[in-house]
């Protein structure tokens, strides 16, 4: 083994070939090949080069921004939402308000009035009349007028069942 600086232990170990492994080639580059600069040109995205934030975030999409700039654009974002969500609920209630009103406005032509007074209750109001009778018509023993009315009422109809069929006789059913 020849002396070219390795470790003596190394020399004294065999190397073997496997035929199952190929060791690496060295690649010819063409002759057209040309070496990247050591200083890369400046961006064609007209960002400027002199920005005193360094982009050092980047996304998957390759965009890269600065902390601030992603900070600032989520407070952005926050408000168009809160302004989306308070014009949201102004269209609501708004919305609400319209429904209210055509129900008020339907109530006030069903009942025109009755929600402008106070008094919601209505009781009946008898007015004093001197030529009616004092006495309630349900204290009555014989019954009363009404009473005596329902009865002819009802002597009427009976009577004319028996005009119609008073000539009919009732038989009874042999058993």
């Amino acid at each position: 083994m020849a002396d070219d600086g390795s470790h003596p232990y190394l020399q004294q170990i065999p190397l073997t070939v496997s035929p199952y492994v190929s060791l690496p080639t060295a690649t010819t580059l063409p002759y057209t090949y040309k070496s990247f600069p050591s200083t890369l040109p400046p961006s064609s995205t007209g960002e400027d080069a002199d920005n005193p934030k360094p982009k050092f975030v980047v996304s998957q999409s390759g965009h890269a921004a600065h902390p601030d700039e992603i900070i600032a654009s989520c407070h952005a974002l926050q408000d168009h939402l809160r302004k989306m969500q308070d014009d949201a609920e102004a269209t609501l209630r708004q919305w609400q308000n319209d429904i209210k009103e055509r129900e008020l406005a339907e109530k006030r032509r069903v009942a025109p009035g009755w929600l402008d007074r106070e008094e919601k209750i209505l009781e009946p109001v008898r007015r004093p009349d001197p030529d009616a009778q004092s006495e309630n018509i349900m204290d009555m023993e014989d019954g009363g007028p009404v009473q005596q009315s329902l009865t002819q009422a009802r002597n009427a109809e009976g009577e004319a069942l028996d005009r119609a069929f008073g000539d009919l006789a009732v038989r009874s059913r042999p058993q």
